[in-house]
């Protein structure tokens, strides 16, 4: 059992790496500009996970993981963020290759105003609650920068893309949070969360995982198309 969290890391990545090299797929070829946005992107979230660990707004069970630590976290907390977005983006690649998707500009305007009015106002209501505050106002805010600001094209693709991710999604953090264990792999401290729950998992963690993959999925797009031009 000490290896249990580091097997599903493991699980999670390895088909999608295998796949990568799939001459219909390809998405080796992109390896470059996903492993250089995933630096930047863990990196963020490797001190954020510091910072609410310190503060005891979630923590590890030791009973789950090899005892092997970089950067105060849990060797295997570190990788999630390697192997997560890894495997989410690997999907968005494939789904972008062979659908069609996006929604109309009124659309989408109207979902990312509203959601992230909603968003935003959830977060400041429960301000002294660290995890939804944090996780759903710096996901209103991101939403509105990459629709505004960025004004990036794939914003809805992914949006229409997430629900397909949230099902190894809640698998994965299933497991991590204690379904079909006697105890967690990761526990959280519901002073810090509204409480509420899919199975074990808080809500915000859909919120967080979003902002995650919405991180990586831009600067992926970001550094793709700087070295589309690079070969021109």
């Amino acid at each position: 059992m000490k290896l249990l969290y580091l097997l599903i890391n493991c699980f999670t990545v390895i088909v999608p790496f295998i796949f990568s090299f799939h001459s219909k797929l390809k998405f080796h070829k992109n390896f470059k500009p996903f492993f250089l946005s995933n630096i930047i992107v863990a990196f963020v979230f490797i001190i954020w996970d510091i910072y609410f660990t310190s503060l005891g707004v979630w923590g590890f069970n030791r009973n789950y993981i090899s005892g092997l630590d970089l950067v105060n976290l849990p060797l295997e907390e570190v990788l999630f963020f390697i192997c997560i977005p890894f495997s989410c983006v690997f999907t968005y690649h494939c789904l972008n290759l062979f659908f069609k998707l996006k929604w109309t500009a009124k659309t989408e305007n109207i979902f990312i105003i509203s959601s992230s009015l909603i968003l935003f106002s959830i977060g400041c209501y429960f301000y002294s609650r660290l995890y939804t505050s944090y996780t759903f106002i710096s996901l209103s805010l991101l939403l509105l920068l990459l629709k505004y600001i960025a004004k990036v094209k794939w914003l809805s693709k992914l949006v229409m893309i997430y629900p397909v991710l949230l099902i190894p999604f809640f698998i994965v953090n299933g497991i991590l949070t204690g379904s079909g264990l006697q105890e967690p792999v990761v526990w959280y401290n519901n002073n810090h969360n509204l409480g509420l729950r899919i199975l074990t998992i808080p809500v915000e963690d859909v919120f967080y995982g979003f902002e995650l993959i919405l991180l990586n999925v831009w600067l992926y797009e970001y550094f793709k198309n700087i070295f589309a031009k690079q070969k021109v």
